[in-house]
């Protein structure tokens, strides 16, 4: 299996911010860490080996990235306010430079699934770019309410990056319109420590925006664990493969 690592300086980010990348055809996985983890974390705990079969089958070509979240949500020596900028510049990262790498990895703009573990899965739910390019899967939803982070503190920036909050009040149908035009996956286990009531929540949020998705909640013997996570994955990434060629 192809396995390289790319690092480079973020001008968003103001730092060194390195990506890792597996196999070589297929559509783009975009893997966001649990917590405060780094880009090898899905290495480490065996998704990778897991993914193996659709990596090397080119269902999928997989891009994992660093977690910023000690640098923003999981640092309590910030101010709540400086959590919301540096999440943002992360956003900003991700649009202005990690699709751009993807696609030139790609040599062209292929479809980008992105997914999430835990907190990484905050961080790939609300990126919606331009239409036919990004795909969502989320896994383990526990909070879709950024308040839990930012500890009660909101302002404009914690406000578009919680979707319980700014989705039910989003009338634009410009961009309603460009989530309805993609593949939306909510997963969730209902065992020890996970919150499936937030993927119901988001579920009727984004079914009285007539946007369509899939909310799948697996059994009560599924926790929020590597195990769960492990078995889900690949059950979608074969899922998305069906849809997207």
């Amino acid at each position: 299996m192809r396995r390289e690592i790319h690092t480079w300086w973020s001008p968003n980010l103001n730092k060194d911010m390195p990506t890792v990348a597996y196999g070589h055809y297929g559509f783009a996985l975009l893997m966001f860490p649990t917590a405060a983890a780094d880009f090898l974390e899905y290495e480490r705990f065996q998704m990778i080996h897991t993914l193996a079969p659709q990596i090397e089958a080119g269902k999928c070509k997989v891009y994992s990235i660093n977690s910023i979240n000690s640098e923003s949500w999981l640092n309590n020596h910030m101010h709540p306010r400086d959590k919301a900028i540096r999440h943002q510049q992360h956003n900003e990262y991700i649009m202005r430079e990690v699709v751009p790498f993807i696609f030139t990895d790609c040599q062209g703009p292929v479809p980008i699934v992105t997914t999430g573990a835990s907190l990484g899965r905050c961080i790939a739910q609300h990126l919606f770019p331009p239409p036919g390019r990004v795909c969502r899967h989320h896994r383990d939803e526990r909070y879709y309410d950024l308040k839990y982070y930012s500890k009660g503190y909101y302002d404009e920036n914690c406000y578009f990056n919680s979707p319980v909050d700014y989705l039910p009040r989003w009338n634009d149908e410009y961009m309603l319109n460009h989530m309805r035009s993609r593949s939306i996956i909510i997963a969730s286990g209902q065992g020890d420590y996970e919150a499936p009531h937030a993927s119901v929540q988001l579920s009727e949020i984004l079914h009285a925006k007539q946007v369509s998705h899939w909310l799948d909640l697996w059994g009560h013997d599924m926790p929020h664990d590597w195990p769960t996570w492990r078995e889900m994955l690949p059950y979608f990434i074969d899922k998305m493969h069906e849809k997207i060629s």
